[in-house]
Order: structure tokens, then C-alpha cells, then sequence
């Protein structure tokens, strides 16, 4: 029996993680179009891709669910050199919980802490541009693997 891919929960619990966590002023649950009005840390947190697990079953196919959760900061704030030991403190934050709620609360069947399905659990730092301002930010790539997604019919 297949399962309906239940993103809004899956999405809730990932930006719930995220506002529990005390380190960010916002936390949006999409993709941000346009930058953030805070000199603080915010969090976003949307859907990256959807593949299938190439170990299904042979009567489901199970799915690799990738969310990104890009942490951000105006990178001209100061003091400069406590930027990236705040947004490396609320990363490793974020990592553990989903590391320690391995199921997202039963919602998926793990997070790929390891990446066995091709993508690990990781955290990439860089610079984005956005409506005239430069941030750092971190992306975390939180994989996650949703069983029985999809019937296979012959």
C-alpha cells in the first residue's frame, strides 16, 4: 500500500525544528524571493528535489525527499569574525535535532544522516546576493527517505 507524500507536515516539522532551536529571528517554510528585514539569523526551509530510492520494493517505490534549510545573515554586520561561529552554533543546532529525531516525528522513514541513498546530511557556507545586499549563509541538505511513495503497476 502506497502513501500520499505528506509535505506540509514533513515541512512543518523541519521549520519547527528550526524556531525551537532559539537561534533565528524568522523562520520562513519556502524558498525567500526577496531578502529578509532582519540584521539577525533567519531560516528558510523548502523542498530541493524528490528522487526515487534506486533499493525499493518491487511493488512501491520509495523516494529520497531533499530539503534545504538555508540559514542567513547580512555579511556586513559586525562584529564580522562572530558571524560564522553564530551561524556554525545554530547548523550544528539544527543537525543534531534532525540527527537525534531521525523520523521526523514518524514522518519519513529516516533522515540519510549518511547519505545511502546518495545524498548525506550536510552544511555548505557561502554568499548569496540578494535584493542589493550580500549574506553568508549556510545550507543544510536534509535528506530524507519516504517509504512506499509511489505504486509500481504492471
Amino acid at each position: 500500500m502506497t502513501m500520499a507524500l505528506d509535505i506540509l507536515s514533513i515541512l512543518d516539522k523541519a521549520t519547527s525544528h528550526a524556531s525551537a532551536s532559539g537561534y533565528f529571528e524568522f523562520v520562513n517554510g519556502h524558498e525567500p524571493i526577496s531578502a529578509p528585514s532582519t540584521g539577525g539569523l533567519t531560516a528558510a526551509v523548502w523542498v530541493d528535489r524528490v528522487v526515487p530510492v534506486r533499493s525499493s520494493g518491487l511493488a512501491s517505490t520509495s523516494a529520497l525527499l531533499v530539503l534545504k534549510n538555508r540559514l542567513f545573515t547580512v555579511a556586513q554586520r559586525e562584529p564580522i569574525d562572530a558571524i560564522d561561529p553564530e551561524m556554525v552554533a545554530a547548523a550544528d543546532a539544527l543537525c543534531a535535532t534532525y540527527v537525534g529525531d531521525f523520523t521526523l516525528g514518524g514522518l519519513v522513514r529516516q533522515v540519510d544522516v549518511r547519505g545511502i541513498h546518495g545524498q548525506p546530511l550536510e552544511v555548505r557556507a557561502g554568499y548569496i546576493q540578494q535584493d542589493g545586499t550580500r549574506y553568508r549563509v549556510m545550507d543544510i541538505t536534509v535528506p530524507c527517505i519516504v517509504n512506499d511513495l509511489w505504486e509500481e503497476v504492471a
